[in-house]
């Protein structure tokens, strides 16, 4: 039973196994759709919004182990108080940004994810429609990614290439992964200045700034997909920094990133073509073959899960008026709700789970001139 006692019990437990709790909450509780239950929500987001940082003795062994026994020579200076956490380690300030892997957190994801498993199922707390075994194993890759720093280091590299964002002074980049003494387990990079797009200072800034800067972020997106096939799929709004003296956007870890092959994203493409001409025969040709359905579905789940995908694909669509408004109060708004109603009705009738890319393909109140973005980036888009 979903009582007080039993959430703020299992809050205390999964906080101790943050990376995997967070990482699977995340991606079940995608913003606006309301998938699993409330209870079940608000332990994932308990578990986000209590901050756990290891003690100075184990970040002191961590960068011993990375850096040798003289590590504190490497800084000038060294903030032994991090000033962010998040799934799978922490952050200090050193003139530059190191970034410092909880103990043993790579060793412990499969035990972790294993335990969580076991406590969802138990307690039937999740619809069948969910697949979890699936979202597990997705989740379970991308921990493993995610704490694999010289991956994320050649992201760094890929993203400030002149063919994606090099030149543009937008995104941070890595200076060295540490690994001669050990494991890879700290990361240096360059510190970036700017505030989170969710912090308190940028819900102050004028409309028109907020607008700028949704629209910035959409259109980054839309240029990830299309033109790099590359993706930084976390959405934590702390990777996304605002500088207002610069009025630079700037993009900081990178543990995450996705690739998509040419293949994938073509028929993606195409499908959301199809879905803003609201093409039904395409949409459901193209789902059997991006894997959204397997072609046995009742017509009940077809109808559902095409109607959804025309109703997301509205702020592209030639007859929406533009700008597109984003938030409480607005046509997204009544857009999210309708597809919340279908969201009973897919989770009963599904017969199979996306493909794995498409997992992370799912990311301000803000008006933004959607389709001009669309038109932008897509209308150069080179197929085969």
């Amino acid at each position: 039973m979903m009582t007080e006692a039993n959430i703020t019990r299992l809050v205390s437990k999964f906080s101790q196994m943050r990376g995997a709790v967070l990482k699977l909450g995340q991606l079940m509780s995608i913003p606006d759709t309301y998938i699993i239950p409330p209870g079940v929500n608000n332990i994932f987001r308990r578990v986000q919004d209590s901050a756990h940082y290891m003690t100075d003795w184990q970040m002191q062994q961590v960068l011993q182990t990375s850096l040798g026994e003289t590590w504190a020579d490497n800084f000038i200076s060294f903030d032994r108080i991090p000033f962010a956490a998040a799934s799978i380690g922490q952050v200090h300030h050193a003139r530059v940004d190191v970034k410092i892997q909880f103990p043993n957190i790579a060793s412990s994801i499969a035990s972790d994810l294993g335990y969580v498993k076991m406590l969802l199922t138990a307690g039937s707390l999740l619809p069948r429609g969910l697949f979890l075994d699936r979202t597990i194993q997705v989740v379970k890759d991308e921990l493993a990614d995610e704490c694999d720093y010289s991956r994320e280091a050649s992201f760094f590299k890929r993203y400030g290439a002149p063919e994606c964002l090099g030149g543009r002074r937008v995104i941070q980049g890595s200076m060295g992964v540490a690994g001669e003494h050990g494991a890879c387990a700290c990361d240096v990079m360059e510190h970036m200045e700017g505030v989170s797009i969710g912090d308190a200072v940028i819900g102050a800034l004028p409309q028109e700034k907020r607008h700028e800067i949704a629209s910035r972020i959409i259109g980054l997106c839309l240029r990830e997909l299309f033109r790099f096939r590359l993706l930084q799929t976390d959405p934590n709004f702390m990777n996304f920094l605002w500088n207002s003296r610069s009025q630079q956007l700037s993009l900081v870890d990178f543990g995450v990133t996705r690739e998509y092959n040419k293949e994938f994203m073509d028929n993606w493409l195409r499908f959301l073509q199809a879905a803003v001409s609201e093409d039904r025969i395409a949409c459901a040709e193209l789902s059997w073959s991006l894997w959204y359905l397997t072609g046995e579905e009742n017509e009940i789940m077809l109808d559902a899960h095409i109607d959804s995908m025309i109703l997301l694909a509205t702020p592209f669509k030639s007859t929406t008026p533009q700008p597109f408004a984003f938030g409480p109060g607005t046509p997204w708004a009544d857009i999210t709700a309708r597809i919340r109603a279908y969201i009973p009705v897919m989770l009963k009738h599904r017969l199979t789970p996306p493909q794995r890319e498409t997992y992370s393909l799912n990311r301000l109140g803000a008006i933004v001139d959607t389709k001009r973005l669309w038109d932008l980036v897509v209308s150069s888009y080179k197929f085969g």
